[in-house]
């Protein structure tokens, strides 16, 4: 398994009021609503999807950087560090800017 199972736990946590469904991609798992990207887990960690419009205010929570591919930036994702993710409180508030995100995406 190239993820972390205790973190996609926490994850099913914070997701588990919602209808997501679990999908293996990149070697990672990502967390969809409605067929839109929520957050995901991949060897390095947990990413999430805020959206391009929400990027600032999640960068602005400490643990919180910008996700790369490469030396690129993903547009409108962010990572967390082990130790923000593992902050309810901080998890937390990623997790509500991502699925904010998701719900306001059209169906695929």
């Amino acid at each position: 398994m190239a993820w972390d199972e205790g973190l996609a736990e926490l994850l099913r946590g914070d997701l588990i009021d919602e209808p997501v469904q679990e999908k293996k991609m990149f070697g990672g798992l990502a967390f969809m609503l409605r067929g839109n990207m929520v957050c995901g887990i991949h060897k390095g960690g947990a990413m999430f999807r805020v959206g391009k419009p929400k990027v600032a205010t999640a960068l602005a929570i400490p643990g919180a950087f910008q996700m790369t591919m490469g030396d690129r930036p993903m547009a409108g994702m962010i990572g967390l560090t082990d130790e923000a993710t593992a902050d309810d409180r901080r998890r937390g508030q990623i997790v509500a800017m991502a699925l904010d995100t998701a719900k306001s995406l059209p169906p695929k």
